[in-house]
Order: structure tokens, then C-alpha cells, then sequence
């Protein structure tokens, strides 16, 4: 059953006072099950926007220390900075990540703002999905008029909190007010101009963001002129800490508005208005494919080839971006699948060369020819790739490059899962061992440890089949370089059919040798008669490739 997790991300009325954040993050991470994945302030803005993620309860938990220890320690009657803000904890969403939908997600939200308003005594709203009435789903319309405005925002019918009084007492003059909700997977983002005027920081957010601007018509009737991007909120402001005007944008649909699409479109902007973008910066944390579809974005343009490594991709995107003009931008921080990842899960990967033959050469059974197959696979595939991309950008065939940067996009996939099998493959010998240790004293124990032994023999079984199915899909991107690719590279291709031949053979021995133990003899035999074939084919693709590499080097 997949693991349910909410992301939470509260924004804190405090970015200077370290003392005060780290009092505050220190109450979240305090509670077991709990993964703080960034801490990011701002001192113009005067705030800090926290990640953590983690169970429903735990979030649940976490997100009200967060808030009640800002209640104790932030007071609203001093705080100034750029950014809007309401309360001590100006705003708290919960975002649905696994296992969990936007419904459950808005019901916890809900129990969240309810348990803040009776223990803590803050007006608290509800807004995107956890929302109650259409007015309130957007934040801007909640937040209108800001802290400032609380004392008649309460007094406004419209605008009754929906957990809590509505009375402005000194208690609240201390907290402010505090929005929670649920909602999607917001990407906050800001672009950096060559400017210090909020006013031309405007003018571009408004050309952008998909509300547009208000202008007036012939009749002198105000009319909405709506932005060129969608699922898009936008501002101009001036940050001192930095010295230029930025773009302060979320995008609440990545998907509908990419980050490189919406830097792409404030450049074009800028350049209208007599201004220059000059970087950008992430604020919080960033799904992945966001970067490699930004890197991708941008090779594209350049039309260079697009099959280069996950790093790569990153590296173009953060150039292209400017997202290391204010800072330095460190992808394992700031990317929230490598805040999740669990590295220990693939520790050979993870290795220097050295140190996994090092590992090989030891006396301990696993990693052992199962591994080394998969690896094999992976380094015949990565051949195959370089190939690609060296015919990508070879001189004369610049017609061709978007050819070869599919083909090696393809060989980048290919060398990813077998990488990943590496580690596969001695996990599925440890399910082994595992199996075999389980307690047998009685013969209900017996029974359940033989078909665990089976089970995991069975995937023991699989996952160097699948090496086997993928390295021989590699042969066909390694012939297909042979017959057209970059001539002076053939000899690379023909390294790489060696390795995807080897691989494959490798890992039918592992098949055979993890057969002999099963007592399932219909699953035994179907699996060997299959494997004998992927062999055969392997070895004839060798062949032609060879066959083709050496055609090609008597011409050269």
C-alpha cells in the first residue's frame, strides 16, 4: 500500500531573526515521522517559507507547533516587509503528495484551522480547496488589505473567520490571522530585472500574470485585460537586500505554466519595456521534472540533443535560468525528490568504481554476477548514448541533430533502469536470505517459509530478466549508431553490442542458477525457454553490429 504523505508549507512573518526561525522549525522537526526539507528566509520579504512533509497526523501536529510558537514569538504590530502577509503565520497549505487525495487532504486543512483557532484563539481562514465559499479560495482576496486591515476585515460580516471570533483583541493584534487550506503543488518563483522600480516590476507582472491588468475602455468603463499566462499570480516589488526589482510570481500549474515558460515570457516582456532579465530564484523547493524540462527546453532552443545525463539537464537548466545570480543553488536542497530520496536504497550506484570493485572482490556473496550484468548493460547503453549525442552535434549534420537527440534521449532511459538493477539485483539476493531465515519449528512456519523462499526466488528470477530485456533493447539504439551514426565512433559502438551481449548472457546464467531452486516447474521452464531466446537474439544483434562496426572501419 503506498505510503501516505502531505507536504506542508507554511509561511512564517519572520525572515531576519534567525533565533526566532530556528525556534520555530525546531517545534516542527520535533515531531517524530516528520522530514524538514528546507528552510528558506528573506529579508526584504521578511519571512521564511518552511517544507516539510510527512504523515497526515504528523503534519497535522507539526504544522500547529510551527504556528504556535510563531504566535508566541512573531508580534504583527512591529513586522514590515515586501510581501503580503496577515498574521505571525501568514499562511499554511497542505499539498497531497502520496497515498492521499485533495478531499482527505482539505478535511485535514479544516481539522488543522479548527484545532488553531480553539487552542490558540486566531482568526483563521480556509482557502483553495479546503475553501467554503468561492470568494475565499483565493488567497489574494483573503489576504486584501493585509494585516493592516484585519481590524475592519473582522468586522465585516463578509469576511467572519471561518474558526474563531471575529474580534480584533490584543491577542490578535499580536498574532495577525492565519490562512490554511489544501491545494496543489505551488511553485514559487521570482525573476530578477535590471531595475530598481517596483512601478516597470509591475507593468510586467501585469502583462503576464493571467488576471491581466484593469484599464479603461473608450466608454471609460473599467475593463480586465487578462495576462499571456495561465495559472499564473504575479507582483512587482523591489528587494534592498539584493538591489533590483523583481517578479515575485507563483505558479499554481506547472503543468498549464512551466517555470522555463514563465521566464521565457518576462523576458520577452522586459525586453519590450527596455528592461533585461538577469537570473532568477526558487523560493522552497522545485519538483524535478520542472529543471529537466527547463534543461530540455533550453538544449532544444540551442538545438543541441536533449539525451544527456539528469545532472546535465539540471546544470543547463540553472544556467539558463540564472538561478545562481543571488545565491548559490544546490539541486540536492532545493529539488524535493532529493530530499526524499533514500540513497541508502541504492548504495552500489552510489559508489566510486574503485570502491564497487572493491565491494565485488570481497568476500561477501552479493554484489556478484547479477550486478555486474546489469552494469554491463548500463555501460553499453551509456556507449550507445555518447555516440548519439556525438552525432548530434558532429559538423555537417546539423540537419540531423533532433534525429540523434531522440536516440539518445532513449539510450539515457535505457541506462538509467539498468543502473537502477544494479541495485535491484542484490536486494532480490538479500529477499533470498531473508526468506531462508525465517523460523521453522512449526509446520504452519514451514509452510509459510517455503513460500516465502519461492516468492523470492521468483524475483530473484525477474529482475535479471529484465536486464536481459533491456540491454537487448539497447543493441538496437547501438546498431542503429552503427549503421548511421558518427563514423569516427563506431569503434565505441561496437564496445558498447560487447557490453549489452555480455550483459545479457550474464544474466541468464543468473536466471538458470535462481531456476534450479524453484519447485514451480511451468513458471521454471516458460522463464528458461524465454531467456534462451532473448540469448539467441542477443548474440545474433552482436553480429550485425559487429559485422556493420568493422564495415565501417575498413572505410575509414
Amino acid at each position: 500500500m503506498q505510503q501516505r504523505l502531505i507536504e506542508c508549507v507554511p509561511n512564517f512573518s519572520e525572515g531576519r531573526d534567525m533565533g526566532i526561525i530556528h525556534q520555530i522549525t525546531d517545534q516542527i522537526s520535533s515531531i517524530e515521522g516528520i522530514k524538514l526539507l528546507d528552510i528558506d528566509p528573506g529579508k526584504a520579504t521578511n519571512r521564511t517559507v518552511v517544507t516539510f512533509v510527512g504523515s497526515p497526523e504528523a503534519v497535522i501536529e507539526a504544522a500547529f507547533m510551527g504556528i504556535k510558537k510563531a504566535a508566541e514569538l512573531i508580534d504583527m504590530r512591529h513586522h514590515t516587509g515586501e510581501h503580503p502577509r496577515m498574521g505571525a503565520t501568514d499562511v499554511c497549505p497542505l499539498i497531497p503528495i502520496s497515498g492521499i487525495t485533495m478531499d482527505e487532504t482539505a478535511a485535514f486543512a479544516r481539522q488543522l484551522a479548527e484545532r488553531v483557532s480553539n487552542e490558540l484563539h486566531i482568526p483563521t481562514y480556509l482557502y483553495e480547496a479546503a475553501a467554503t465559499t468561492p470568494e475565499r479560495k483565493n488567497l489574494a482576496n483573503i489576504r486584501s488589505g493585509e494585516y493592516e486591515a484585519l481590524p475592519q476585515k473582522l468586522n465585516d460580516p463578509q469576511w467572519k473567520p471561518d474558526f474563531g471570533a471575529a474580534e480584533y483583541n490584543e491577542h490578535v493584534s499580536r498574532t495577525g490571522a492565519t490562512v490554511i487550506g489544501a491545494r496543489d503543488f505551488l511553485v514559487a518563483y521570482n525573476i530578477n530585472l535590471n531595475t530598481t522600480s517596483t512601478r516597470r516590476a509591475n507593468s510586467v507582472a501585469f502583462d503576464v500574470r493571467e488576471a491581466g491588468r484593469t484599464i479603461k475602455d473608450e466608454q471609460g468603463k473599467s475593463v480586465r485585460v487578462p495576462g499571456t499566462l495561465k495559472a499564473v499570480k504575479a507582483i512587482g516589488w523591489y528587494i534592498p537586500e539584493y538591489g533590483v526589482a523583481q517578479i515575485s510570481m507563483n505558479l499554481t500549474d506547472i503543468n498549464t505554466t512551466p517555470v522555463h515558460i514563465a521566464f521565457d515570457e518576462v523576458r520577452k516582456s522586459a525586453t519590450t519595456r527596455g528592461m533585461r532579465v538577469t537570473g532568477s530564484e526558487l523560493v522552497g523547493l522545485v519538483p524535478l521534472n520542472a529543471l529537466l524540462d527547463a534543461g530540455r527546453y533550453f538544449l532544444r532552443k540551442q538545438k543541441r540533443s536533449v539525451g544527456v545525463s539528469e545532472a546535465e539537464l539540471i546544470k543547463i537548466a540553472v544556467k539558463s535560468l540564472g538561478l545562481d545570480e543571488l545565491a548559490p543553488f544546490d539541486p540536492a536542497k532545493k529539488v524535493i525528490e532529493y530530499q526524499l530520496r533514500d540513497n541508502t536504497q541504492s548504495p552500489l550506484v552510489q559508489m566510486p568504481l574503485n570502491g564497487f570493485a572493491n565491494e565485488l572482490a570481497s568476500e561477501s556473496p552479493a554484489p556478484g554476477g547479477g550486478s555486474v550484468a546489469a552494469y554491463m548493460g548500463a555501460l553499453g547503453a551509456a556507449l550507445g548514448t555518447m555516440v548519439a549525442n556525438l552525432s548530434s552535434h558532429k559538423r555537417g549534420w546539423d540537419e540531423r541533430w533532433e534525429e540523434f537527440s531522440d536516440w539518445a534521449a532513449r539510450g539515457q532511459q535505457i541506462k538509467d533502469q539498468l543502473l537502477h538493477l544494479v541495485d535491484e539485483d542484490t536486494a532480490a539476493f538479500n529477499g533470498i536470505m531473508a526468506a531462508f531465515k525465517l523460523p521453522q519449528s512449526t509446520d504452519a512456519e514451514k509452510q509459510a517459509r517455503n513460500q516465502a523462499i519461492e516468492t523470492a526466488t521468483k524475483y530473484a528470477i525477474e529482475v535479471p530478466f529484465r536486464v536481459m530485456m533491456v540491454s537487448l533493447v539497447s543493441m538496437h539504439l547501438l546498431r542503429t549508431m552503427a549503421e548511421n551514426g558518427n563514423p569516427n565512433s563506431v569503434s565505441d559502438v561496437g564496445v558498447g553490442a560487447l557490453c549489452a551481449r555480455a550483459a545479457v548472457l550474464g544474466a541468464y546464467l543468473n536466471v538458470q542458477i535462481n531456476a534450479a531452486a524453484l519447485t514451480d516447474t511451468a513458471y521454471k521452464i516458460h522463464k528458461l525457454n524465454q531467456g534462451k531466446e532473448l540469448v539467441d537474439e542477443a548474440i545474433d544483434m552482436e553480429a550485425l553490429i559487429l559485422q556493420q562496426v568493422e564495415a565501417v572501419i575498413r572505410t575509414l
